[in-house]
Formats: C-alpha cells, structure tokens, sequence
C-alpha cells in the first residue's frame, strides 16, 4: 500500500489491521504527530505569525480532543477548524507514525524529497529510527509532492504547489520500484 503524506497515516494505521497488506511505501509521511507538523507548518510561514498563539492554542486543543469553537478564530484560521473536519483532525493528530510503524511486521520503504516544505527529511528519519528495518531514499532536488525542485529557496518550492500539471521528479517512479522489489538496497 502506498500513501503520500497523509495518505501515509492512512496506509500505517490500514497496516495495524489489514492482514492483506503485503507492505508499506510511505511518501513523504510525517514522522511525527499531525498537529506538531501544522504547527512547524505555520511558524515556517512569515505571513502565519500574527495568527501563531491562536493557532497553536486551537491545535493543542484539538490535540487533547476537543473541538474548537470556530467564532472566535481569526477568518485565516476558521477554513483549517472549521466544524465538518475537525472530528477528522482529532482523530489524525492522536495517531503517532513513529509508533504506527514500529508496530507494523511487513516491509516497508521511505521515500522522501530533500526539498520538502510540509514533511521533510527529519520526518523521514523519525520514521526510519522507528523501522530500522525500512529501506529509506532521500531525493535530491524533490519536495514532498514529490515534484522536481531544482532551488532550495522557499518561493520556488511554493510555486510546485501551485502546478498540478508538473510531472514527478525524475526517478521517483523507478526509485519506489526498485526499493520494493530490494527493500535492502537503501
């Protein structure tokens, strides 16, 4: 099963289960909780920081599993608490990759662009120290997407998230093949 992101939660948590499952490919999967990952998320944003101690305040709610009242958030804020997900987010930011993969006994293998803005190569490595067992690619020049990123500066890694129609990276493809096929090559 291959999940991206937080489709990489979906196949960890999929994995606690589902005696189908023959492995993992998890791309650019956080390694740590969700609501610690929007918190970075926002604080490596300069025009989030007005709107910091709100947000963390909201997110350590919903870490605890309550929902937030959405009248008294910033208009910036209300789209990312708003009341249709927040059962969502409650659920998502209890779940722990690190924990989740070091329970799952199928092989599993890490993939994850050098160059990503929302999960990045720590996140990779938490997950790695959790799954020694893993295989683990990191690839150059690529973000999260994982899409070909050729600068490291933050507005051309933005501007990845805006092209939908960008192919993937070169190699990911062949990358993910050849670590499925030898989980040991990494």
């Amino acid at each position: 099963m291959l999940g991206q992101s937080e489709g990489g939660l979906v196949a960890l948590e999929a994995a606690q289960r589902d005696e189908v499952i023959c492995g993992l490919v998890l791309v650019a999967t956080t390694g740590r909780p969700l609501g610690n990952v929007l918190k970075d998320q926002l604080r490596a944003n300069p025009a989030s920081a007005p709107l910091l101690n709100q947000a963390n305040a909201a997110m350590d709610w919903i870490a605890a599993g309550k929902r937030v009242v959405e009248k008294g958030l910033p208009s910036p804020l209300a789209p990312l608490f708003r009341p249709a997900i927040q059962g969502f987010l409650i659920s998502t930011f209890a779940l722990d990759p690190a924990e989740l993969v070091s329970n799952v006994r199928k092989p599993a293998v890490i993939i994850q662009g050098e160059r990503g803005i929302q999960v990045d190569v720590t996140d990779a490595q938490a997950v790695r120290v959790a799954a020694p067992a893993a295989a683990l690619a990191l690839l150059p020049n690529t973000n999260d997407l994982p899409k070909q990123v050729m600068s490291g500066h933050w507005g051309a890694k933005v501007a990845t998230y805006a092209g939908p129609s960008l192919p993937l990276a070169p190699n990911v493809t062949q990358t993910i093949a050849l670590l499925v096929m030898n989980p040991r090559q990494s």
